[in-house]
């Protein structure tokens, strides 16, 4: 397979494109590819890496969303718990399914309720491929070892877990296979309609020594996420009255909390609900807050009480609580909403909202993006989309749903057998290190480790596991460009690196590219 298209227009053949996409992030990843398989002629312009903001900072998983049902949004259930199964057929490797837990908390919603709802759950998507929900007594069952021996039964029910960022790089990488052209950590500062019928953009690339590139374009996308108000005030000056809330969700990574592989949901007194989940083997995600979001997107953090917040909300039901030692990471991203004037984060809508603009019958189109969930990403690319069929209406109809992403081309239940392949072509690998390749690069992961007799024919050890021929591949396939792109979003190897490791990845992967630059 040959590698992405990641070449830049120049500034003197100023090409037109039949689709400019402003946003890097799954949204934006999602139309690329069904836009790039549908012939039309795409390019997209991200400001930094790659799910870098909100993609990135997701709770990574595939769902319904049980507790919308209580906010009465079964139009955005049923979605997505029917796209659960599309997604997870398409990308078993970075997407499996996860059985759930829920604790009946006498002080909360009373067990007929959380039956009732998890009855609708189950039946509302048309299951096929997950289980249904269980009765579970703690005195029994496993999972009751580590909770207070006040709950003594509960709930299991079926959701799906995915790595988000490699969500969105796949979706990318699908889309320069097919040819779109993917710029990333270009920015597009201004872009006007012209008498042309066209969109006139500049973009800047933002890596050292880098320049303006102008390009034109017979539509608009504008999946810019947090930042999708700023790019119609700021950069196309466009005129709407459609608004977007913010809403910060914060997440820790505690030590392991637990000794087995189903996750945890558990209700708190303000409404909210909290996930503990099983992480990368060694550790526990515990998340998510729901906050109004003040300042950049990009500045968003973990505060010290959104810490406290999500301690206390495990704490409530696990035997040891969780203190502020156990914390080895945090992370915070910025849900860009639609603000459809709820009096909480919390009640706000998290379904999408797309609106096509188009001053005059002649105006080259605008199609904004509002909110989003990451399991109708796929969908919500479908539906923008059609909002641009009538700018094209000779392309084709959506065509994604089945089709993998790279590496997905196996069966939903071939991870183990996939590992062993990888493991007898590769001796020297161990059980975790070749699962680890499996579950980042699927079928592909042989093209990772294609020729290495042993490990050092991987050249450089960067600790973890990770070798020079992954990184470069990463580089190559992925447009990792630093130690972060590599170790936060391609990967989570960041919890294993030490900083000192970090860095001499990063001044590694900085050489490689200065020469790639000098050589050309």
């Amino acid at each position: 397979m040959s590698a992405p298209n990641t070449a830049q227009p120049t500034a003197k053949a100023k090409p037109v494109y039949d689709v400019a996409i402003i946003g890097g992030g799954v949204n934006g990843s999602g139309i690329a590819r069904d836009l790039a398989g549908r012939g039309l002629t795409v390019l997209l312009a991200e400001q930094a890496d790659l799910a870098q903001a909100t993609s990135s900072a997701s709770t990574k998983l595939f769902h319904g969303g049980l507790r919308y049902l209580e906010h009465y949004e079964f139009r955005l259930v049923r979605e997505a718990l029917i796209e659960r199964e599309v997604l997870l057929r398409a990308m078993p490797h970075i997407a499996w399914p996860l059985r759930f837990v829920l604790p009946h908390h006498k002080g909360l919603r009373p067990a007929w309720l959380l039956r009732l709802g998890l009855f609708i759950y189950d039946h509302l998507g048309g299951r096929k491929i997950l289980p249904g929900t269980l009765t579970l007594d703690f005195t029994k069952d496993p999972t009751g070892k580590p909770l207070k021996s006040e709950y003594v039964r509960g709930f299991e029910y079926s959701d799906c877990w995915v790595e988000d960022s490699r969500l969105v790089v796949l979706n990318a990488r699908d889309a320069a296979d097919r040819g779109a052209h993917i710029m990333t950590r270009t920015r597009c500062e201004g872009a006007k309609r012209g008498e042309d019928g066209l969109w006139h953009l500049k973009l800047r690339d933002l890596k050292p020594g880098g320049g303006e590139t102008k390009i034109a374009a017979k539509s608009l996308v504008n999946a810019g996420g947090p930042w999708v108000q700023d790019v119609i005030q700021n950069r196309v000056h466009d005129k709407t009255s459609d608004r977007i809330r913010l809403v910060r969700g914060s997440h820790i990574v505690t030590t392991k909390l637990f000794d087995h592989d189903r996750a945890y949901i558990f209700q708190q007194s303000d409404g909210r609900i909290v996930f503990a989940i099983p992480y990368e083997t060694d550790f526990t995600l515990i998340g998510t807050t729901d906050a109004d979001h003040e300042g950049k997107p990009s500045e968003a953090v973990c505060t010290p009480q959104e810490r406290e917040y999500l301690l206390h909300a495990v704490g409530g039901y696990f035997e040891r609580e969780p203190t502020q030692e156990d914390i080895v990471w945090t992370y915070s991203g910025v849900r860009p909403l639609y603000d459809d004037g709820a009096s909480s984060a919390t009640a706000a809508t998290r379904d999408y909202v797309i609106k096509r603009e188009q001053p005059q019958p002649g105006d080259a189109p605008l199609v904004n993006i509002f909110g989003g969930k990451i399991t109708t990403f796929r969908r919500l690319a479908e539906s923008a989309i059609e909002k641009l069929r009538p700018t094209f209406p000779e392309m084709g109809n959506g065509w994604t749903a089945g089709v993998p992403l790279p590496g997905g081309d196996f069966p939903v239940d071939g991870v183990a057998q996939l590992i062993e392949k990888l493991q007898a072509a590769h001796p020297f690998l161990d059980k975790r290190w070749a699962r680890r390749l499996v579950r980042a690069y699927g079928t592909q992961a042989a093209d990772v480790m294609a020729g290495a007799v042993t490990a050092n024919d991987l050249g450089r050890d960067f600790g973890a596991t990770l070798r020079e021929a992954e990184v470069r591949w990463l580089m190559r396939r992925e447009w990792a460009l630093s130690a972060d792109d590599v170790l936060w979003r391609r990967s989570k190897l960041g919890l294993r690196l030490s900083a000192e490791q970090a860095a001499e990845l990063d001044a590694w992967m900085g050489a490689q590219v200065a020469a790639k630059k000098a050589a050309k």
